[in-house]
């Protein structure tokens, strides 16, 4: 494994434990989920999703030039990449950044032709590779440390627990671009990644989830009434989100009557198309007889 030329004495002791991560590719894969050790040594910059980081944002974070990033990610590509550094590209490009408000909003120029995304397990990887970084010594201090400090039981587990939480947020992210409803996997994005540090999520109220039901619920249709309330409002807030997005709504699977059923799943980002919906669909049903005649 290549590894950035070190620049402190190879004698000091501190670097000599540097080593173990810097030169054991199975040492890095035994500490990498302990991603929360970044925010300990410093706070980290994160794009809009909260989940990526730009190669000048990750440069930025360990004090070192963007060349010498990219020198390390071709040194390291093939590690980078499984844990979370991706180049995008194309249409995969315009896809990430059009719900993060644009390439614009990236810091990229609209003839910018890719994008290096770095998760945070990949952040973390660089840390561990870094050798020309005194912020990437901590976080090599700190990752030692918790490693001495763990039992093999809490080793295993952390490990376990990391590679299910990866898992979770790569098929998210295949979802939010290709099955669309990209705020709700953002959301649930968000969700994951708090959950690996510990911490509870914060959530924007416009990534709540709404379904029909709920809204319908809202509104006060009574139970007689939902089943076919339910199918008028399905079919019209989907061609509403169809007309906007060019694409169908998310699925996922929901408890109905006992029985998980797919079931169209939005944000409160599209609140407007339900209440359109209602608009048409809300006159074919007494919501006064729906709350048992309460005025």
């Amino acid at each position: 494994m290549k590894t950035l030329a070190a620049t402190t004495d190879p004698d000091e002791p501190d670097n000599a434990a540097d080593m173990v991560l810097t030169e054991s590719r199975t040492m890095r894969a035994q500490t990498i989920g302990r991603v929360d050790v970044l925010d300990r040594v410093k706070a980290l910059a994160l794009l809009p999703d909260g989940v990526h980081a730009t190669t000048e944002m990750v440069a930025s974070y360990y004090e070192v030039t963007v060349s010498t990033l990219d020198s390390l990610a071709a040194a390291n590509r093939a590690e980078l990449e499984g844990n979370g550094r991706r180049v995008l590209k194309g249409s995969e490009l315009r896809e990430f950044a059009t719900p993060l408000g644009g390439v614009a909003k990236l810091g990229l120029s609209p003839k910018a032709r890719s994008l290096a995304v770095f998760s945070r397990r990949a952040i973390l990887n660089v840390g561990q590779l870094l050798t020309e970084s005194e912020t990437a010594r901590q976080v090599r201090t700190y990752l030692l440390e918790v490693e001495e400090q763990a039992t093999p039981e809490q080793k295993a587990t952390a490990i376990e627990k990391a590679a299910e939480a990866e898992a979770q947020l790569r098929a998210i992210e295949v979802l939010a671009r290709i099955e669309g409803n990209s705020s709700y996997a953002r959301s649930i994005s968000r969700h994951i990644a708090a959950r690996m540090l510990g911490e509870e999520p914060e959530v924007d109220p416009a990534d709540i989830t709404i379904t029909c039901d709920e809204y319908l619920a809202e509104k006060g249709v009574a139970a007689a009434d939902m089943q076919s309330a339910r199918t008028r409002m399905g079919k019209t807030v989907a061609a509403l989100y169809r007309a906007r997005y060019g694409k169908d709504p998310q699925k996922i699977d929901r408890p109905i009557h006992g029985v998980h059923r797919k079931v169209a799943v939005y944000t409160h980002r599209d609140i407007d198309l339900f209440d359109k919906a209602w608009a048409e669909v809300g006159r074919h049903y007494d919501i006064q007889t729906s709350l048992g005649n309460a005025a």
